[in-house]
């Protein structure tokens, strides 16, 4: 049986250059390289694809948008969930996730996740990965988190986990020499006549044997290239958190879900009612060890809210946090961790105590001021179980990604463990292709004249796309781009958008917040446009202006989604809604960009994806 790579085999059609529509303004390429395989990412996800393709002989190129070892993985601090300990269970683990998850879990990618997750931390750990161990055993240290019944999650130097796990990933990428392109912002997915994946543009920083805009040419993309965290003033993602794979898969017509479910990590050190970009994480996992969450009076206000308390699921907490805080009328609250003391805040939570003492805060003798922040993107570019896309031959890995694990809300340290366990399944499907000859060579195939791919050449109207049998579509007015008109935003929009995101679309959101929010996000585009109507100007193309025009598309998609979401699930809180609605709402919405700009949104029958198909456009002829 074929594994669709999305290389053309040598039955395939002619191809011809794909119309670009909403892609980004760019320069042409000035150079081109090869491969079978290209990963847009250095995390875990990313690293994983690449190591396990290389292995099976394909010629793998990694693009990331800072160093190798800068992915977003070497950020986290909890550690990796999976069922390891004795007497623990991947049906234990399973429970845990669907209950965090509000009822929009997809079953089937759960238990995918929880039977294959041990093996996989396995086989990380014999890449290279040095987990905490008992000194007398050898036995892998586990701790617990809010949200988990058992002590399941694994963790290296004591707080560093991600960073362990990424200094072993790129040491053994190194040394598989797999071919790698640093500092490079990836711009959009190129296609072939037939509407296949033929490789992406990037643009890549400074001077070097590859720089400026470029393309790799590849029958597989693998987008793994982290979250979204950065369409808010506060969160604890890096600043290359700007959403650029799912942007770029907006564009190529591919459909993301579960947007509006942004998680806000319940305790982020709080800087200042001023503080903006990435802010220190204080890791669930030091209320795994017995801290407690306390208002300024030491009420600990989260007993009695959940039978697990300070370890309820993090969406229960946050919103605790915040209602606490609404009583009060206070901007913080804190996590108490005196109880520790010094010795085991240094051996256990190093990082954290360090970041704690930078900016003035001792947790061994002082309470830690605390607030939720943007954290973690709980939905992404949809996937089926092996990480195809809607579009051929593109796959997406990690929190770019919405494989139906997540549902509402993410369980403490699944994420690691989902970005590892889908990278092995994608590897295989890829490589299985390429095993069983069902693809040509990729520059055998695919025209040298490919261009990036908005949603050119998709015909379908609304009445199509969001027909009255659909209760829940909705057609987002507003052309916002076309071949001729879609202009790029000026760098300074990056902070109107987190600001009108923070204020409308954050941990607390109403009807009223969400269509201001949706309002004001028109207009940053509409100014831009006017301007290029009548100057014939627009921002020039560059790293900045390219980032601020993802974080727009990204917002907007977000937005429309919490707007049509008319109820409170997960990590979705709305205001005016404050009640789950089950009959209505267990299902997903999906969207879709249309050539001229606007978004297409619908739901799915129930909580269950059903199997990606690829959009009648992807096949139809273009002009």
């Amino acid at each position: 049986m074929s594994r669709p790579t999305g290389r053309p085999s040598a039955a395939a059609p002619a191809p011809r250059a794909a119309t670009p529509a909403t892609a980004l303004r760019a320069p042409a390429p000035g150079w081109a390289i090869e491969a079978d395989v290209v990963v847009v990412g250095s995390g875990v996800a990313g690293l994983t694809v690449a190591l396990r393709c290389a292995a099976a002989g394909a010629r793998v190129t990694v693009v990331t948008k800072a160093r190798l070892d800068d992915g977003s993985t070497r950020w986290a601090q909890g550690g990796i969930a999976a069922a390891l300990g004795e007497g623990d269970t991947p049906e234990q683990h399973l429970d845990d996730t669907l209950v965090a998850g509000a009822g929009l879990c997809d079953e089937r990618a759960v238990r995918t996740l929880v039977t294959e997750g041990p093996d996989a931390v396995r086989r990380l750990i014999a890449t290279g990965a040095r987990f905490d161990a008992d000194d007398d055993t050898g036995e892998i240290l586990l701790t617990r988190e809010g949200g988990h019944h058992r002590r399941r999650i694994a963790h290296a130097g004591g707080d560093a986990t991600g960073a362990e796990i990424s200094r072993a990933l790129v040491e053994a990428v190194r040394a598989a020499g797999i071919d790698t392109v640093e500092n490079a912002l990836v711009l959009d997915l190129l296609k072939d006549g037939a509407g296949r994946t033929a490789g992406v543009t990037l643009h890549v920083m400074g001077e070097g044997r590859r720089d400026g805009v470029g393309a790799v040419r590849a029958g597989a993309v693998v987008l793994a290239t982290g979250g979204m965290g950065q369409i808010f003033s506060a969160t604890t993602n890096p600043a290359v958190s700007t959403g650029d794979g799912v942007a770029l898969a907006l564009r190529a017509g591919a459909e993301v879900s579960d947007l509006e479910f942004v998680q806000f990590h319940p305790t982020v050190l709080w800087l200042g009612p001023e503080a903006e970009g990435q802010q220190p994480l204080v890791s669930e996992a030091v209320r795994g060890e017995g801290a407690h969450l306390v208002d300024a009076d030491g009420v600990r206000f989260m007993r009695g809210q959940h039978e697990l308390a300070e370890l309820a699921p993090r969406d229960i907490v946050a919103k605790g946090i915040m209602r606490r805080m609404r009583e009060r009328g206070a901007e913080h609250m804190y996590l108490d961790a005196r109880h520790f003391g010094a010795e085991m805040w240094e051996r256990r939570f190093p990082t954290i105590l360090a970041a704690c003492r930078t900016h003035g805060i001792d947790p061994v003798t002082e309470p830690i001021p605390v607030a939720p922040a943007a954290h973690y993107a709980s939905g992404g570019v949809r996937t089926d179980l092996r990480g195809r896309t809607t579009v051929p031959g593109l796959y997406a890995c990690g929190e770019v990604a919405c494989t139906g694990v997540h549902g509402a809300n993410r369980l403490a340290s699944n994420s690691l463990l989902e970005g590892l366990v889908f990278a092995e399944r994608i590897a295989e499907d890829i490589t299985e292709g390429i095993a069983e000859g069902v693809t040509e060579d990729i520059t055998e195939g695919i025209a040298a004249g490919a261009e990036p791919a908005g949603a050119a050449g998709r015909t379908e109207g609304p009445d199509e796309r969001t027909g009255p049998s659909d209760p829940h579509a909705t057609d987002t007015p507003g052309a916002l781009g076309s071949p001729a008109g879609a202009p790029l935003l000026a760098s300074e929009a990056r902070y109107e958008i987190q600001h009108i995101m923070t204020h409308g679309a954050g941990v607390l959101r109403s009807a009223e917040s969400l269509a201001r929010a949706a309002d004001r996000l028109d207009r940053v585009h509409d100014d831009a446009a006017a301007q290029l109507r009548r100057d014939g100007k627009t921002a020039e193309p560059g790293v900045e202006t390219w980032e601020a025009t993802n974080l727009h598309l990204v917002a907007r998609v977000l937005v429309a989604a919490a707007l049509r979401r008319e109820e409170t699930r997960g990590c979705h809180w709305r205001e005016d809604r404050p009640e789950r609605d089950d009959a209505v709402w267990r299902r997903h919405l999906l969207v879709t960009l249309r050539p001229d700009g606007a978004l297409d949104v619908r739901s799915t029958d129930s909580e269950a994806f059903p199997p990606p198909t690829t959009p009648r456009a992807e096949t139809e002829s273009r002009p």
